[in-house]
């Protein structure tokens, strides 16, 4: 995560007597906002992920393996994005999920996704709204507990 920016502070003095300061935070508000949108989008990963081995795992064919096992968050910083996924090494899992020439596509994290928009409304809205209040917005970017996919830093 990382320390946030300071904020810069500008002295004026006009002829020994008149002190002006001004003090900008649009550094650190910048800093807060994508760090609370990351946050958010982390939590909806987590979400979406365990709303998917409760609630569709059950409609995926087992032919080899635990898809449930590979079904993974990766929250991008540059790109500020989400993408939620199964892994590689899940091989039949892909197939089913995007459909091939062989299999149909079942698209059941997309279903997870769409069933469950009014949620991540929720989530989002939980994490962009304490933008308003520093304390709270940085008890929320706490990364101490996230242990899904990687950053692609």
């Amino acid at each position: 995560m990382g320390k946030p920016p300071d904020s810069v502070t500008k002295v004026l003095v006009k002829k020994g007597k008149t002190h002006v300061e001004f003090t900008s935070n649009v550094d650190r508000a910048k800093y807060t906002l994508s760090e609370l949108t990351r946050a958010a989008l982390r939590d909806v990963g987590k979400f979406l992920c365990k709303e998917f081995k409760i609630n569709y795992y059950q409609q995926f064919k087992k032919r080899r393996g635990k898809i449930n096992k590979y079904v993974q968050p990766w929250v991008r910083r540059r790109e500020c994005n989400l993408q939620v996924g199964i892994k590689p090494n899940a091989f039949y899992g892909g197939f089913q999920e995007k459909g091939s020439s062989k299999t149909p596509a079942l698209g059941l994290l997309t279903k997870a996704a769409q069933d469950n928009i009014e949620t991540i409304i929720q989530i989002e809205s939980k994490y962009l709204s304490a933008m308003e209040s520093e304390a709270e917005a940085l008890a929320l970017i706490n990364e101490d507990e996230y242990t899904g996919g990687s950053d692609g830093e």
